[in-house]
């Protein structure tokens, strides 16, 4: 399993070498550009966009298990708003592939995403989870979630069923919050090396909501419950809902 670290704990581990080098961004005019474009639901929002530039220039320094010093790309991560167009669903975002400068950023990878707009429509204090994320990646590196589950040749469309998902939990600090079920992680995570147009298109089936409550005490036997939209109940070690499921109550079948 891929241990995945959150961009700003890797700045914290390492750090660029040098000090007399211009590592800002400063694309050319007349760079291609990678177009991203989310459809959004109207219940839902666009998450602000994590944009990576990397660059073989500029490297970075970290140490191994030994002390040993690794040289690696650098990076440079900054955070872009997709744009809604007109009062349609689309929202775009356009990258320059080339981010310039003096250390010659190339474009790595994106992380973006859809949330709930409201998440106080599910209670008072429920708040914003998880769910609904890509992560697209435009070189051989791994993002700052890991690597690639799929690989896609040439552009990227994504359309995926998400159901909503209100999740209790009462070990440790409680919280209550909404989260987007759907196939897969938290994250749906890609390899597209040749791509100029990534598209996601998040499906919301709104009226088939599924709640799980976490045990109250930690014990052997203790386990997550599991209340889906037909009224059915599991428990089980299985702390996520089964998407089969949601989808097989939705379609009417037989699970």
């Amino acid at each position: 399993m891929i241990k995945k670290i959150p961009i700003a704990l890797l700045t914290l581990l390492v750090s660029l070498s040098g000090c007399a080098k211009d590592y800002s961004l400063a694309p050319p005019p007349n760079s291609e550009q990678m177009t991203i474009t989310v459809k959004v639901p109207k219940e839902l929002v666009a998450e602000t966009m994590r944009v990576m530039y990397r660059s073989a220039t500029c490297k970075r320094i970290t140490h191994g298990a030994s002390g040993q010093r690794i040289e690696l790309e650098g990076y440079h991560d900054i955070n872009v708003q997709l744009q809604r167009q007109g009062q349609s669903e689309l929202y775009v975002a356009k990258l320059p592939m080339d981010g310039g400068g003096s250390c010659q950023w190339h474009l790595s990878n994106v992380t973006f995403g859809v949330a709930y707009a409201d998440p106080t429509h599910f209670g008072e204090n429920v708040t914003s989870g998880g769910g609904g994320g890509v992560v697209v990646i435009f070189d051989h590196n791994d993002s700052p979630r890991g690597g690639a589950d799929f690989e896609v040749d040439g552009d990227l469309t994504i359309k995926k069923d998400y159901y909503p998902w209100v999740d209790e939990e009462f070990l440790g600090p409680y919280k209550k919050t909404i989260n987007l079920a759907g196939a897969g992680d938290f994250y749906l995570m890609y390899q597209v090396l040749q791509a100029r147009q990534v598209y996601f298109e998040p499906v919301l089936h709104s009226d088939f909501v599924v709640y799980s409550a976490g045990p109250k005490v930690k014990k052997k036997g203790n386990f997550t419950t599991i209340t889906y939209p037909d009224g059915s109940v599991q428990a089980n070690e299985r702390y996520r809902p089964s998407f089969q499921k949601l989808q097989a109550i939705r379609l009417g079948k037989s699970q």
